[in-house]
């Protein structure tokens, strides 16, 4: 090979290896990610077991950071102990090891058969589970691939003076070496990778095995630091297990890059192959790790928990509780906390729409503020649930999910619409009332009211449709569509009747009166429009709402009464 080819391939076999640990990653936490999340939450009574949970978790799925990510999300929401997330992290960290040592073997032949077989039972299965697991075979291939495609093309690098002199430079500076093995890790997101990477040049022998040795502790750094960045801006609570991690990694790294010699001597006598030393090596640092901290872990959670306290701050309305960023890859779970986050927005619209007859009846200028003040958050709440939605779609979804995707969607516009409506619309009528200083009628007053409630009603059973997805429910929903026009109907004949009567606070109130009516049903258009996909789905809908009579000309349809 020449040296851009060689360039060149190594490139695309460091890509085609972290493309791999990525697959494997997806497809075992798409086909098992429910059940890993159940087994993690129900196994941290103690310490040891919450280790051995996280140890048996992470040998499976291959990624140390995805289970400090979940254990994450747990902790932040009080779901388990920092002790114990800490000693599940320590497992994590453990378990990723086995599957480095298993993977450290000879098993380039086995590469082509995984890739096949993963991709016709891809293809030849319409099951989401299959095909999930389909994923993991593939991804397992292309790692044992890519491993055999970095062996062969390193081979030549072994006599290449460049290559020598950078690395023979490297060799007295195990810091700096341990600082690159950490970036990398960090860019590439994959301990795992990384390790398998160096081993596959040490077996090759183009790099030491001292340099070899100082880039696997630098890359069991950067491979807790990722998981940290990524919580970046999330609360405390959730980035203290992080933080832990990469504390106890680093204090086991001084520990390692200082008896780097004697470690390699005494591993030597087990085998001096450099690729198997250094995945030994590997393992040890985090035996190493998990003997020095798993007895002090509750000191190390009140550590993180001075360097992160709890911020006391003025509760924000406005931000999301319940999209938890570390299920964006999980369709089915993120989507149910979609779904969550779409009723807390739903609970906001429903403050506001209760308030607005107060404001319209006592003219309280100050709770028509709080009212438009409540928008601002239910556009953000909007906002965030619209680009949490975004985000899970690229994850890819089943035909199940997509009709969920969309449902939540389309509900969560319809409530931003509902409280534009509130805000801009029946707001700006009370300050024109407010301004006026108009009063509606007794009548009147009671008409709006008992309209009002009718509308408030619906928006209940609109969350019952969307959580239920009750065909009987949504066609209940649906019903009251009608039901609607006609008491707005009605409120208008009895209004143009007091208008005849003379009434002044009629004639006054006559125009504020009728566009709130009108508003009002344009928010029970909006509600009622979650029932639309639901009985779509079951076949309950027709094209049009129009049908052909025997008595209309050329069979023009005309449209049904009360419609």
């Amino acid at each position: 090979m020449h040296g851009t080819e060689i360039l060149f391939t190594l490139v695309g076999s460091v890509a085609l290896l972290l493309w791999g640990v990525r697959m494997v990653r997806t497809g075992v936490t798409r086909a098992f990610g429910a059940g890993i999340r159940r087994v993690i939450a129900a196994s941290t009574r103690n310490r040891w077991r919450a280790f051995l949970t996280g140890l048996g978790i992470t040998a499976f799925i291959q990624s140390s950071t995805a289970t400090t990510l979940i254990v994450s999300s747990f902790a932040s929401r009080s779901l388990i102990a920092a002790p114990a997330a800490l000693a599940v992290v320590l497992g994590a960290d453990l378990g990723s090891t086995l599957a480095a040592q298993i993977l450290s073997f000879d098993l380039g032949w086995l590469a082509y058969a995984a890739i096949a077989a993963g991709v016709f039972s891809f293809m030849g299965s319409r099951n989401e589970h299959a095909r999930h697991m389909a994923r993991i075979v593939i991804g397992l291939g292309l790692m044992l691939l890519s491993l055999k495609l970095i062996a062969t093309a390193s081979a030549p690098l072994r006599g290449s003076p460049a290559v020598v002199a950078l690395l023979g430079g490297l060799a007295g500076e195990p810091i700096v070496a341990l600082i690159i093995g950490a970036i990398v890790t960090w860019l590439a997101h994959s301990t795992l990778a990384i390790v398998l990477l160096v081993a596959s040049l040490a077996g090759a022998q183009v790099t030491p095995i001292e340099v070899a040795s100082a880039l696997v502790i630098g890359a069991n750094i950067g491979g807790a630091f990722a998981p940290f960045v990524s919580q970046t801006g999330a609360a405390p609570a959730a980035r203290r297990v992080p933080l832990g991690n990469l504390i106890m990694r680093a204090a086991t790294a001084v520990l390692a890059v200082a008896t780097i010699g004697p470690a390699l001597t005494l591993l030597s006598k087990v085998t001096a192959e450099p690729a198997r030393l250094l995945i030994n090596f590997h393992t040890a640092f985090n035996l190493a790790c998990v003997v020095l901290f798993i007895g002090v872990v509750p000191l190390i959670a009140k550590l993180c928990e001075r360097i992160l306290p709890d911020t006391p701050s003025a509760e924000d309305v406005g931000r999301p509780r319940y999209l938890d960023p570390a299920l964006l890859e999980h369709p089915a779970e993120a989507l149910a906390c979609a779904a969550r986050e779409t009723l807390a927005l739903g609970d906001h619209v429903a403050q506001m729409l209760r308030k607005t007859i107060e404001v319209l009846t006592t003219d309280d200028q100050k709770l028509m503020r709080s009212v438009e003040a409540s928008d601002d958050a239910v556009d953000r709440l909007h906002e965030a649930i619209k680009l949490y939605l975004i985000q899970v779609s690229r994850a890819g979804m089943s035909e199940v999910e997509s009709r969920r995707y969309v449902e939540i969607l389309s509900f969560v516009t319809n409530l931003e619409h509902v409280g534009d409506i509130i805000d801009k619309n029946l707001m700006e009528l009370a300050a024109k009332k407010i301004r006026n200083r108009v009063a509606f009628s007794s009548e009147g007053l009671d008409e709006l009211k008992a309209f009002h409630a009718r509308v408030l009603d619906n928006l209940q059973l609109a969350f019952n449709v969307f959580m239920s997805r009750d065909p009987v429910v949504a066609r209940r929903l649906l019903r009251e569509k009608t039901s609607m026009r006609e008491a707005e109907l009605s409120a208008a004949d009895s209004h143009f009747r007091r208008l005849r009567q003379g009434r002044p606070e009629s004639i006054e109130s006559s125009a504020i009166h009728l566009d709130v009516v009108r508003d009002l049903k344009r928010i029970n258009s909006h509600l009622t429009s979650v029932a639309y996909p639901i009985l779509e789905a079951t076949g309950e809908l027709s094209e049009t709402r129009l049908r052909d009579t025997p008595g209309s000309a050329l069979g023009v349809p005309v449209e049904r009464p009360g419609t």
